[in-house]
């Protein structure tokens, strides 16, 4: 690739890059996508085989274009959201370059726009769209030093129980990757410690309607702040095996071992806290949080959606709860490997300007950041809670679109009014 211009470099060509594409195309603006792998590769190569999308497919997807040959209350698999994705970006005629990396972004000096350097190349543009989403650099906790004969993994490296060593399974992480690799490794026989910390269990589906539509009826989805001291808590809800509302106590009735948080480590023996009842009854809150302003719903509105009482039933304690384990010798107990379902941190290295804060977090409005020009998509609460979901980002690119327009505008202002001062434009055009 020779050095070359373009208006918007968007970087990134997941759901966010393609949404980014279509609208900055309805405006007119010239745009180029620059993909290091292939258009939505983070859903076919970093996640496990079995993966399905966590909200229906009526739901979990664009506007312009539904699911092929898929049920509309069907959980589409990984490999036909990739596909999903690919299709729409064909459809667009999306301006997408895969198989190139964008290694830096920096501003200009004494004049406008960005001097980006890429894998193929140098390119000049005015504006940049970081559309690389949330999942971008594993966390793995430096807890468990490396050691002979116990493999450890982040969930983004799991594929299927065949993947681990015979032997016990350590889980960390009660989101939904962990709370849904937790329950495929113990469907494959395997002994699983899942370690559970603060957590929202949702149900998958109340009165015969999806949790999605409960959300947006209740207006959960434009939630634009997480409440106060739940910043970091973890989603339990799942679309695996049709889609089931998570519940732990029932998944120790199987024979997952739950345990609290996990801790630390020291010879040989894994330590949590002992917050394993408290982060369930959490989690049993909300569950029958959403049940009530559902029921309320409901009454208001007069509908006619068949009553679910025994959705209300909470299951007996397990015996992990009333005598929780607090420390497990992972040689005594057979443990072998550790599937680490702890999240992902951002990695801008290669956005090298001032638009971040001293932690390296995104200073951002809605997307906007706060270098002039640099715009962020498909970040969590980047606008509102459904902000990185599929039809969540969709929206938030129509919002970066429509103020790149505007900006553009007055650049072209700037740019015409300066041409006039040197002559070169009449002051006034015939009408």
């Amino acid at each position: 690739m020779t050095q070359q211009k373009t208006e918007v470099l968007v970087v990134g060509a997941g759901q966010a890059g393609v949404a980014m594409s279509e609208h900055l195309g309805r405006n007119g603006i010239a745009h180029l996508v620059l993909e290091r792998h292939r258009i939505a590769e983070r859903w076919r190569s970093e996640r496990w085989d079995s993966l399905v999308a966590n909200g229906p497919a009526w739901h979990d997807r664009f506007p312009g274009m539904e699911f092929e040959k898929l049920d509309p209350d069907a959980f589409a698999p990984k490999e036909q959201v990739a596909a999903y994705f690919e299709r729409y970006a064909e459809k667009l005629g999306a301006p997408i370059r895969c198989g190139v990396e964008v290694t830096s972004v920096r501003r200009n000096q004494a004049r406008p726009g960005f001097h980006v350097e890429t894998s193929e190349g140098a390119i000049e543009a005015t504006f940049v769209v970081a559309a690389t989403g949330p999942f971008q650099k594993p966390v793995v906790p430096g807890l468990v030093p490396d050691r002979p004969g116990l493999l450890q993994l982040h969930s983004s490296a799991y594929r299927n129980p065949g993947q681990l060593p015979e032997g016990a399974v350590v889980v960390v992480g009660a989101g939904s990757s962990g709370g849904q690799i937790a329950d495929e490794l113990q469907r494959a026989g395997r002994q699983v410690y899942l370690s559970v910390g603060p957590h929202d269990r949702p149900p998958r589906r109340y009165r015969g309607l999806d949790y999605c539509w409960w959300l947006g009826v209740l207006g959960q989805w434009d939630v634009q702040t997480p409440g106060p001291g739940t910043e970091h808590v973890t989603i339990s809800v799942s679309g695996a095996n049709g889609g089931e509302t998570v519940d732990f106590r029932r998944l120790a009735e199987r024979g997952v071992t739950l345990v609290g948080r996990t801790r630390s480590f020291d010879n040989g023996r894994l330590h949590f806290e002992p917050d394993l009842a408290q982060n369930l009854a959490r989690g049993d809150a909300n569950y029958l949080a959403v049940l009530d302003a559902a029921d309320a719903y409901v009454v208001r509105n007069g509908l006619d959606l068949p009553a679910e009482p025994e959705a209300r039933t909470i299951p007996a304690d397990p015996d992990c709860m009333r005598n929780p384990v607090l420390s497990l010798d992972l040689a005594k107990e057979g443990v072998t490997s550790i599937v680490w379902a702890t999240g992902y941190t951002y990695d801008f290295g290669w956005l090298q300007v001032d638009a971040f804060d001293e932690t390296g977090r995104p200073r951002h409005e809605r997307g906007v950041s706060s270098e002039p020009g640099v715009y962020f998509l498909g970040l969590p609460w980047l606008s509102r809670r459904g902000s990185s979901f599929i039809w969540g980002v969709w929206h938030d690119a129509s919002f970066i679109a429509d103020h790149i327009a505007t900006r553009r505008s007055y650049l072209a202002h700037q740019a015409e009014a300066r041409e006039r001062a040197a002559g070169q434009l009449p002051r006034h055009r015939a009408g």
